[in-house]
């Protein structure tokens, strides 16, 4: 993937939270597509997923435009991909006292290893505060897929970092909307099911519900604001209707 598409851009979705957004055009990317960092800016602030490699230059450029790289306090992400954490060491190169922010599973299986600072391992529920902000970490394995998957929680703006749930496609989808995601992410599911579709699916689900989220930070296409429980239930119902194969 090399990126010959529209610059980065930076938009505030929730008070003090970010999506950094780079659209990859359909010539790079078939139907084209985005990937999104979040950038929770505190006291001790939170870089959520890291972007792959290879648009490393101009996600570090788009985070500089918000404040400098070097203040980072933790690098965080829901599971082991190039999206997710493909950088992890190049932004701790940069951010002298930042650490990596993971689930326990992540930090055994993987980031302890890769990694050149020790993980901060959240346990499931835990909470940490970044100043104003208070993330609360919940471990939701397989869903949608990784065993050491996991997500996010930013209570006092009640903002879902959800990794890739509600995933959609496209280069130009707006920072944030009130719109419809589901249709769109689950369409683009059914082309390449990326769902591990464990049997626990729909009580990770119903617990990340229950939080009532009020904007849901997606890794790809627009972020989303409106009664995240209701959306986080249907797409429960969606899954749970998936055909069995034969």
């Amino acid at each position: 993937m090399e990126h010959t598409g529209p610059a980065t851009t930076v938009d505030e979705i929730a008070d003090g939270i970010y999506r950094i957004s780079t659209p990859v055009p359909p010539q790079d990317m078939p139907g084209g597509f985005s990937f999104n960092q979040y950038l929770v800016v505190d006291d001790r602030p939170l870089l959520y997923h890291t972007g792959p490699r290879k648009l490393f230059g101009q996600i570090r450029a788009a985070i500089e435009r918000v404040m400098p790289v070097s203040r980072l306090a933790y690098i965080g992400f829901s599971h082991v991909e190039s999206d997710e954490c493909g950088t992890l060491n190049d932004f701790l190169e940069l951010a002298p006292d930042a650490v990596p922010l993971c689930g326990q599973i992540a930090a055994m299986v993987s980031i302890n290893d890769i990694a050149t600072r020790p993980a901060r391992a959240m346990a499931d529920g835990e909470v940490i505060s970044l100043g104003t902000h208070r993330i609360r970490w919940l471990a939701t394995p397989h869903v949608p897929h990784g065993w050491e998957c996991s997500m996010a929680f930013e209570e006092t703006t009640r903002t879902l970092l959800c990794g890739d749930l509600f995933t959609q496609p496209g280069d130009a989808n707006p920072p944030l909307t009130e719109g419809d995601i589901l249709e769109a992410s689950e369409a683009f599911r059914l082309q390449m099911d990326y769902y591990a579709h464990s049997p626990d699916t729909g009580m990770h689900l119903q617990r990340l519900a229950d939080l009532h989220p009020a904007t849901l930070a997606c890794m790809h296409g627009s972020a989303w604001r409106g009664d995240g429980a209701a959306l986080l239930e249907r797409l429960s119902q969606r899954l749970a209707q998936r055909p069995v194969q034969r």
